[in-house]
């Protein structure tokens, strides 16, 4: 699979709907997922947290957040401690207050990230966003 933007978050952002946008830090950010993709694959019709599996490690904010020519950036992260499943790919989601049954699915990464996949051995696992930016509308 390549590398894509949820539909149903296209969608909802089209649309204004409540939990679209990105903007926020804390409980209301961009977040960041580490997914075995032997357990998930991606699909188009998935449109909340609760839709995904094969989570390895999750609750990673990016801080940060920047749009510039509908090209969406961030501070780079890391996971601490992560033990678990290859992880394959990444899954970027907009966090809010409310359950995870809310917390909109943004994006699939799979593909051109320095470092994946990668099998977790209880140390660090960085995530340094491509120079260019994390992904563009």
């Amino acid at each position: 699979m390549a590398n894509a933007l949820f539909p149903k978050w296209k969608e909802a952002l089209i649309g204004a709907a409540a939990n679209s946008d990105l903007t926020g830090s804390g409980t209301t950010g961009l977040y960041c997922a580490l997914i075995d993709t032997g357990v998930y694959t991606y699909n188009a019709a998935h449109e909340f947290y609760s839709d995904l599996s094969g989570i390895v490690d999750d609750d990673v904010e990016i801080e940060n957040v920047t749009y510039t020519n509908g090209t969406v950036d961030g501070d780079n992260i890391t996971f601490t401690a992560v033990t678990g499943n290859t992880v394959e790919a990444l899954v970027l989601y907009r966090k809010n207050a409310g359950a995870n049954t809310t917390w909109r699915l943004v994006a699939y990464i799979d593909t051109s990230v320095t470092g994946l996949p990668v099998t977790p051995n209880g140390g660090s696992i960085s995530i340094s966003w491509n120079a260019s930016g994390i992904f563009t509308l």
